[in-house]
């Protein structure tokens, strides 16, 4: 077969013929596509040429289709469609959107943001469903193979391709058992190491911030369960006397459960950053861009600066 090289093909032509075949008339053609007529006979006979064949022959009522013109005009029809719909710049309706918006986020992330996005989504696109997946030991993969649209999380180092933004800068606190003998009184360094812990590992890699800043301090702590999600974390924090010490805006949604204490962590810890990721390859997309205006308006109703002490007696954050 032979394999015409469309570089050395003149493709306006394409828009030349469909504007002929249509019209049957030079003329008409002409006027359609707002050019002379002697434009429109010149590409008429480079079409002629280049497919082998008359195209449009004289007729008892002007020209009439050959065989070949015929057979390509549906073809060239759908094409052009096709071409016209592929750049057209078509503008998302969160309205009419069906199907699901997929996050990848850890469990009480989860529980301090999807209230109120839902509440966004009710808002602004009432058939579109929330699917929250959970975080696993590669986060970057999840969204290189389109599995997810975007992660919320604390998020380090990013390989190429994906792009990030920050929702809002957290602090971190400490957060037992309302009940705990801790709970009274300043939490000292000396009590805070003399205590278990709890330590949450979505991924299973690296050192917790609380651990770093120890060790810069020449201290360790015994950390006596390591589970892979908040929700363990949580229930074994209020069955027993382990603490856990996490960002601010994670620990007040358990507060809010009415079973624990915050308190201020006796370590520097700093700030962490939650932020949202996504890839480059949705950058431009309506759709996507979207999305990312959603989460970031969501995110800001999350409460993220903790009391120096919360008990789950207190009036629950507001947002």
């Amino acid at each position: 077969m032979h394999e015409v090289d469309l570089r050395q093909v003149d493709l306006n032509l394409l828009v030349t013929l469909h504007a002929l075949l249509e019209e049957r008339s030079v003329t008409r053609a002409a006027g359609r596509l707002g050019m002379s007529q002697p434009a429109v006979s010149r590409a008429l006979a480079r079409l002629r040429t280049l497919f082998a064949d008359a195209l449009l022959v004289d007729g008892r009522n002007g020209y009439i289709l050959t065989a070949r013109a015929e057979e390509i005009r549906p073809t060239l029809r759908s094409m052009l469609a096709g071409i016209s719909d592929m750049l057209e710049a078509r503008p998302f309706d969160p309205a009419a959107a069906t199907g699901h918006v997929r996050l990848l986020m850890a469990d009480l992330e989860a529980a301090a943001l999807a209230p109120r996005l839902l509440s966004h989504l009710a808002a602004e696109a009432p058939a579109l469903d929330l699917d929250i997946q959970p975080p696993g030991t590669s986060l970057f993969e999840a969204l290189q193979s389109d599995a997810v649209d975007a992660i919320v999380g604390v998020i380090g180092e990013a390989p190429a391709g994906i792009r990030r933004r920050g929702l809002y800068e957290d602090g971190f606190v400490t957060l037992m058992r309302a009940g705990h003998p801790a709970a009274k009184g300043k939490l000292t360094l000396g009590r805070y190491l003399e205590l278990g812990h709890i330590v949450v590992s979505i991924t299973g890699v690296g050192p917790a911030p609380v651990d770093v800043a120890l060790a810069g301090m020449g201290r360790r702590r015994r950390v006596n369960v390591r589970v892979p999600n908040f929700l363990a974390a949580v229930e074994i924090a209020g069955r027993s006397d382990l603490i856990m010490t996490l960002p601010s805006s994670l620990a007040l949604t358990a507060a809010g459960m009415g079973r624990f204490v915050t308190v201020p962590p006796p370590v520097d810890l700093g700030r962490v950053t939650m932020s949202l990721a996504w890839h480059a390859r949705h950058q431009d997309e309506p759709r996507h861009v979207w999305l990312r205006r959603t989460v970031v308006a969501a995110a800001k109703g999350v409460t993220v600066t903790a009391p120096d002490r919360t008990t789950g007696d207190a009036e629950p954050p507001k947002g």
